[in-house]
């Protein structure tokens, strides 16, 4: 074996020993404490949802910004009566425009007949495709001011083109399977359990590259290929679950299941390692609260966009607490296991 094949050896192994001891505390699978998760959701969903709106998905400053900018120059403010369905229409409209920026670049990245083109040439796939095309994975790779990509950067150039495109081809097969075999238009928003929603699959290894395509990059692919089924497990997605169950740990022993916490060093990170059909199921309950308060407004939501509507609305949440999860981050010194 070469220095360079013993080294990788050895690496992979680190990566499979720091990967499994992740694993999600049982309890939050279990019945009872899903259903206290989905309490807590919908108890602090609302207050957000009226932010959501009255600022635009933050767009616009709120009434209280105004205020504080407005007694600091001496002056009084009036309370604008904002039109709450034509706000959210613009939300709309424009989460959808942003997310269509770039997703003609992954349609094409994970289409199946480009996919067996590159079968006997998977470097290529690698260090041209995934490297200098894919929005997500070049940003991180060229994004050299945040030393805490470095991790993600030599886990990258470490990694086995022929792995990581057979995890691609893995990704690409499951989402056409799922959308054609397992989604349900009609009743795809009656599902009344996690084993309904049938994400669990995604779990297993074969949709997995360690370090490099981890539970955060592979949903972003799904996401981008069918936003009506595949919600974007993004960063900011998880610290947004923690604030909406309020911070609880609903028994979890290791405080709350979307944070990993080290104690010693006094570092908080939102939990890289948080199990996609979980989230899945979460961000499916958000949809409905969306919807439902759509429907009071009067607003249709595309469903073949709903997800993007549930990430706008996650990703503002954690916005509002960006000055708070920026401290808790702060001494983060390797903050990338594939996202």
């Amino acid at each position: 074996m070469s220095n360079i094949d013993s080294t990788k050896f050895l690496y992979e192994g680190c990566l499979k020993e720091m990967y499994y001891p992740h694993d999600i505390e049982e309890i939050c699978y279990e019945k009872d404490h899903i259903e206290l998760v989905l309490s807590e959701i919908k108890a602090n969903f609302y207050d957000y949802f009226q932010k959501f709106i009255e600022t635009e998905a933050g767009s616009v400053p709120n009434h209280e910004s105004l205020v504080m900018l407005a007694q600091h120059f001496g002056t009084t403010v009036k309370k604008n009566k904002k039109d709450a369905s034509d706000a959210f229409k613009r939300i709309i409209a424009e989460k959808i425009k942003d997310f269509e920026h770039d997703r003609q670049r992954y349609l094409e990245i994970m289409d199946s007949e480009s996919l067996e083109e590159y079968e006997d040439q998977p470097s290529l796939f690698k260090n041209t495709i995934l490297k200098d095309k894919c929005p997500i994975i070049r940003s991180t790779i060229q994004n050299t001011k945040a030393k805490e990509l470095d991790k993600f950067r030599r886990d990258f150039n470490l990694s086995d083109p022929s792995e990581l495109l057979q995890v691609v081809c893995n990704i690409t097969e499951f989402a056409h399977h799922y959308v054609n075999q397992v989604y349900d238009r009609d009743s795809y928003e009656s599902i009344q359990n996690l084993e309904e929603l049938a994400l669990s699959a995604l779990l297993e290894k074969d949709y997995t590259v360690f370090g490099v395509i981890g539970g955060g990059i592979k949903s972003h692919f799904l996401y981008k290929l069918y936003p009506e089924v595949f919600p974007n497990r993004s960063r900011e997605a998880i610290w947004a679950l923690w604030y909406l169950t309020n911070k609880k740990p609903f028994g979890c022993k290791e405080d709350s299941e979307f944070l990993m916490i080290d104690t010693k060093q006094s570092i908080t990170q939102q939990n890289y390692f948080y199990p996609y059909d979980l989230f899945g199921y979460y961000a499916f309950h958000v949809y409905l609260l969306l919807k439902k308060e759509a429907e009071k407004l009067q607003v249709h939501i595309d469903k073949s966009y709903r997800y993007v509507i549930v990430n706008a609305f996650l990703k503002f949440i954690a916005d509002c607490h960006a000055e708070e999860i920026n401290f808790l981050k702060s001494q983060v010194k390797e903050d990338s296991y594939g996202y």
